[in-house]
């Protein structure tokens, strides 16, 4: 008989070693897979970043474009202008206000127009007092307007800068007297990008450096002309050592620590006359996706151990179930906490169950004082509580094994969470056993993740991503419940020259001590964010404008009053919601109080 089942084991631990090297093949293919899948997952995100970027400065050209011609449209409608070209008499007082008009209400600053007859001859340079020259030579833009009577946008390259024109006919009675070109500059788009940790280096090709003879940013890589003031040295000195022409495509690369990605500026004649390149640090790019993928598939590879584990815990359990001595020692090996029960009372644990438990020495002692582990279950959505629709935790385990179970406890003041499985192990005794995987680095490393993506990551308080989720559903609370909600964005006055004259760590220092300031005199229901370098926004629920500008003044005045590390103040801009309004025109509303509060001297409170 002996002998017998010592044969029995001999075939059991042979099947098991069987199992144990087959799973470790396993894992070694998964592995390898695994790794395969998050490189192409990595350089997907890489791919998908590298297209928003095209994405953004293409929307933003488009949204220039659209704004120029507008522009350009509103002043080619205009009697005076026809008039005035046709007789050749321009009144630059008249085009100067206009110009001013638009630079005060637009984010777009540098604004010139010329004016041109249809003999191609200059008649009024907003940026010049220069008149009376022929264009159509030097101009073969202007010739084709001139010739074709057809509105044109496009990239261009002049004395001054690298720019973007709108050139539109004017006509008088139906009769063709000339044309009005509007000039912009990339500048506003390069800070647009940055909102969203986009740095930018605007080139022109090399041909042209001879052409720019006053240079408006007289920024050079060689014989590469910078079109933007705002191009970082660091990223300028990068392409002068790698190359520039190596970065003249449409197409992206990722290097250095960046996902760069190319955009070409394309003339009247579509042909490429520059480049708007774009570096984003990949610490910058959203990483969730890929973190969320490996703790996925590392929950994944835990559960399957665990019911192994079961599966050989519960063939070892009735094997051995007359041999409690020989059961023990197999359950105390485990790392996890094991536990054995009917629907009465713990009958058995392993001695892990005493590493957390460790203010008992006994399992009657715990006992004495506890039905349950349940007594230490955190009441917390989406970990298991002591009923589960109506059915203890242990049986909603069992009814539910295809699903995966999680428990919070607390113990001695500490948390803890863990990955749980149950099967019953003696149907006649109504027996199960339950196994319990402590995984809180991995849900506090989600938490984390969680964390950080809603998180500035300098100030601690709540980012634009943050702002962009927490509008749309405060917007839709007040529409719902009919209540006042209001928008404040405030930033601080003359922020570049504290970088400029005590360095960006003072600078960082004042955007964090100013943040704790704020964020001490704000209501419990107020969200504050970080929405840019030195802008935020404060969403304010249950509050009407009147009372919202009252808010933003006590800071204004906290601030001001502050003084610490560098005395700063802070320009704030103040709207009411409308019920049913779009969220980016709330935003763009409060946005323009903020420019009219700094075009009115800043340190001060602004609501529209």
């Amino acid at each position: 008989m002996k002998k017998i089942n010592i044969l029995k084991h001999y075939r059991l631990y042979s099947a098991l070693l069987f199992l144990f090297i087959i799973l470790i093949y396993i894992s070694w293919v998964y592995i390898d897979i695994l790794k395969s899948n998050k490189d192409e997952l990595e350089t997907s995100i890489h791919m998908q970043t590298a297209k928003l970027m095209h994405q953004k400065v293409d929307s933003e050209i488009l949204k220039k474009q659209k704004s120029t011609i507008a522009f350009a449209i509103s002043i080619a409608n205009d009697e005076s202008l026809t008039k005035n070209t046709f007789s050749g008499d321009i009144s630059e007082v008249y085009y100067e206000k206009l110009i001013r008009n638009y630079k005060n209400k637009t984010v777009y600053k540098n604004i010139w127009i010329q004016i041109v007859d249809k003999d191609g001859t200059s008649l009024y340079r907003s940026w010049s007092d220069k008149k009376g020259d022929n264009l159509l030579e030097v101009r073969k833009d202007l010739a084709h307007v001139i010739v074709t009577k057809k509105v044109l946008f496009s990239t261009s390259i002049g004395l001054f800068d690298l720019s973007l024109k709108v050139i539109i006919p004017i006509f008088k009675e139906g009769g063709f007297v000339g044309v009005l070109e509007v000039i912009s500059r990339f500048n506003s788009i390069s800070q647009y990008l940055k909102e969203y940790n986009i740095d930018s280096v605007v080139i022109a090709k090399k041909e042209y450096r001879k052409q720019l003879k006053y240079p408006f940013s007289k920024k050079f890589i060689d014989d590469y002309y910078v079109s933007n003031l705002d191009a970082p040295k660091i990223l300028m000195n990068y392409l002068k050592n790698n190359g520039v022409e190596n970065y003249f495509n449409d197409s992206y690369m990722v290097e250095n620590g960046y996902v760069i990605a190319s955009h070409a500026l394309k003339g009247w004649d579509n042909m490429p006359i520059g480049y708007f390149i774009m570096f984003k640090k990949i610490d910058d790019v959203s990483s969730v996706d890929l973190d969320f993928f490996v703790f996925k598939w590392f929950t994944i590879v835990i559960v399957v151990f665990m019911s192994i584990a079961i599966l050989i815990g519960t063939v070892l359990f009735y094997i051995h179930r007359k041999d409690r001595k020989y059961y023990k020692n197999i359950i105390n090996t485990s790392k996890n906490i094991i536990i054995v029960c009917d629907e009465k009372e713990i009958i058995q644990v392993n001695r892990t169950f005493f590493r957390y438990f460790n203010s008992y020495t006994l399992l009657e002692e715990f006992k004495d004082k506890h039905r349950s582990i349940s007594d230490f279950f955190i009441s917390e959505e989406g970990y298991l509580q002591e009923y589960m629709d109506g059915v203890k935790w242990i049986n909603f385990m069992i009814e539910n094994s295809e699903e995966s179970h999680k428990i919070k406890l607390k113990i001695l003041d500490k948390e803890y969470y863990f990955s749980a499985s149950a099967a019953v192990i003696d149907e006649e005794n109504k027996q199960c056993a339950v196994i319990m995987s402590n995984i809180s680095e991995q849900e506090n490393y989600k938490k984390k993740l969680e964390y950080t993506t809603i998180t500035d990551s300098l100030t601690q308080i709540r980012n634009r991503h943050y702002y962009k989720e927490e509008i749309k559903k405060e917007t839709a609370r007040a529409n719902r419940y009919f209540y006042s909600l209001s928008l404040v964005i405030f930033d601080i006055d003359h922020f570049k020259q504290v970088n400029d004259s005590h360095g960006h760590n003072i600078g960082d220092r004042v955007l964090i001590e100013y943040t704790k300031l704020i964020s001490s005199f704000l209501r419990e229901s107020d969200i504050f964010c970080r929405i840019g370098g030195e802008e935020f926004t404060l969403i304010l629920p249950h509050t009407n404008k009147a009372d919202a500008y009252k808010i933003a003044e006590k800071l204004r005045t906290k601030v001001e009053e502050h003084k610490k590390i560098v005395p700063i103040t802070m320009s704030f801009g103040v709207v009411e919601y409308v019920r049913g309004e779009d969220t980016e025109f709330t935003f763009k509303r409060a946005d323009e109080a903020l420019y009219e509060a700094k075009d009115s001297g800043r340190n001060r409170v602004v609501v529209k």
